[in-house]
Parts: structure tokens; C-alpha cells; sequence
């Protein structure tokens, strides 16, 4: 892996989503998208993302994917879980694809992800993608998530979206280039 060079970052503030509409081209073969203290307005609510192939007026590119849950709940009650969410995965949807599973919004709660996104302009093949997240849920869980699957089109993505499935959020998302 090459050393990934900043290329912009959203710092967000009561704001419905986080988009990053340019900077998205053959420049770099791989883009990696870091959010951090990712913190919804409001509690129990879902993160997710998003891409475009028209520079950001339409999220709607075909997606197939699969999600790994793991989580465990703070008072240690109950016994740690590892699942395969396939009420999660997308097969040829245009649907935001989902991040985290209820995300507290309290002062204490809230998510952090790093996505890598594969060959975005290039026209030949389908852009492949995975994610690593992590989420304290307003359930009082602590998850960690595992995301992958590819954009199905030969179109250049060149935009992407995050958003919180109800309301607005705070954070900061940053996206680099990697050569």
C-alpha cells in the first residue's frame, strides 16, 4: 500500500450528509475515506454511504455487497455475537449501502469508519470497495463492522455520499488518495 496523501476534509455540524463531489479521478488508483467522532442528532440511527457517477446529483449507482457484524454489550451481559448481516447486503440495489446499526446519539456515543474505494475512474470494470467500522450503539453495544462488494458499473464513480438514515450528524470525514 502506497502512503495516502490528504486530499480534502468535511468537517461536519448539524449536517443531513457529507458529500465529496471532485478530487474523485484517475489521479489516484485508490481513495480512502476516514470518518471519525461521527455523532448523530439522533439515537439509534444508521450510517451509510453512497455513490455517484454524475458528479453528485444522483446517489443511485447499482451496488452488491455483504456485511460481518460483531458486537458485545457494555455491562458484559449476554454473550458476544458474531454474524453475517444479510438483512444488510445489497444485491444489484441502487440503496444507500449501510456503514452502522443504530448509532447512539448520546454525548458518549458514536462511530468511526475507514472506506477504500478501488479504480473509481476507470471505465473498463466494475469499482470494488470494503469498509471497517466501529459504532457504539444507543442500545449500549459496541460493534465493529466489515463491508465489501463492488459498484456494478463501468462508468467512473466520482462522487461519494455519507449520511445518517434520520437527521443530521457531526464529524469529520477526511479522503485521501492512495498511488
Amino acid at each position: 500500500m502506497g502512503i495516502p496523501t490528504l486530499i480534502t476534509t468535511n468537517t461536519e455540524s448539524g449536517d443531513a450528509s457529507s458529500s465529496f463531489t471532485s478530487s474523485i479521478d484517475i489521479t489516484y488508483d485508490e481513495y480512502m475515506f476516514v470518518g471519525t467522532d461521527i455523532g448523530p442528532a439522533s439515537d439509534s440511527v444508521d450510517f451509510s454511504f453512497n455513490g455517484s457517477t454524475d458528479g453528485g446529483s444522483n446517489y443511485n449507482v447499482t451496488k452488491t455487497t455483504t456485511l460481518i457484524q460483531a458486537y458485545h454489550k457494555e455491562d458484559n451481559s449476554g454473550t458476544p455475537v458474531v454474524r453475517y448481516g444479510d438483512s444488510y447486503d445489497l444485491a444489484q440495489s441502487t440503496a444507500y449501502q449501510q456503514i452502522t446499526e443504530g448509532t447512539g446519539g448520546g454525548s458518549d456515543e458514536s462511530c468511526a469508519f475507514i472506506l477504500h474505494l478501488f479504480s473509481p475512474s476507470n471505465t473498463t470494470y466494475v469499482k470494488h470497495f470494503y469498509l471497517r467500522a466501529s459504532s457504539y450503539a444507543g442500545a449500549n453495544f459496541s460493534e465493529d463492522y466489515l463491508v465489501a462488494g463492488y459498484f456494478n458499473t463501468t462508468s467512473a464513480i466520482n462522487a461519494i455520499d455519507f449520511k445518517m438514515s434520520s437527521g443530521n450528524f457531526d464529524g469529520v470525514i477526511q479522503m485521501f488518495g492512495i498511488k
